[in-house]
């Protein structure tokens, strides 16, 4: 009797696994609509990545087209600022007085103010420009205050003498201005926090 127990539970046994191979490979097969809705999102994603990249290279070629027109539109900085203490030394030499010197020196000083000219034309020609400051309010873009002085005629925060010129390189500060400016109420201050 021990020998019927044991076939009957073979074939059952036999059963349950033929049951589970078949639920097994039912699972295996993917259903179509999972498999189309999976690719879908695959593919909306390879497009996003497309896309992201896509800009990136946009974005790099503005920068990159940005940088080299930078470049070239100040490539001449270099030799300009080089230059900016000649042009110091001709303003110099030419402000000596044309009337206390010989005629010989005169004609040097001719000649000086001649090739000062022409320094400045063609400097001029690049981009170069003066950046004005007498009298005007001080701008801490463009300027440099070496001096302070408090002159109660003047306006407060005036530049009252240019000690030496600044330049601007089509639109950039190559050389602040060094200058000095007038300030009333904070040399005033200073002398009232002192008195206490």
């Amino acid at each position: 009797m021990a020998k019927k127990k044991e076939e009957k539970i073979e074939p059952q046994v036999e059963d349950t696994n033929q049951e589970e191979v078949k639920q097994e490979e039912k699972n295996a097969q993917p259903n179509p609509e999972e498999v189309i809705s999976s690719l879908e999102q695959e593919v909306a994603k390879l497009n996003n990545d497309i896309l992201l990249v896509k800009a990136d290279m946009q974005n790099y070629r503005k920068r990159k087209d940005e940088e080299t027109s930078n470049m070239l539109k100040f490539a001449n900085q270099d030799l300009m600022l080089e230059l900016l203490p000649i042009m110091d030394n001709f303003e110099r030499a030419i402000k000596l007085d044309d009337n206390n010197l010989t005629d010989e020196l005169s004609k040097f000083l001719t000649g000086f103010k001649m090739m000062y000219a022409q320094l400045v034309e063609v400097m001029k020609k690049y981009g170069l420009e003066e950046i004005e400051a007498l009298g005007l309010p001080f701008d801490s873009t463009c300027m440099q205050a070496l001096m302070v002085v408090n002159d109660p005629e003047k306006e407060d925060n005036v530049v009252l003498d240019v000690l030496m010129k600044g330049y601007r390189l089509k639109d950039r500060v190559i050389r602040p201005c060094t200058v000095k400016v007038n300030q009333k109420e904070e040399i005033e201050n200073k002398g009232e926090d002192n008195n206490e």
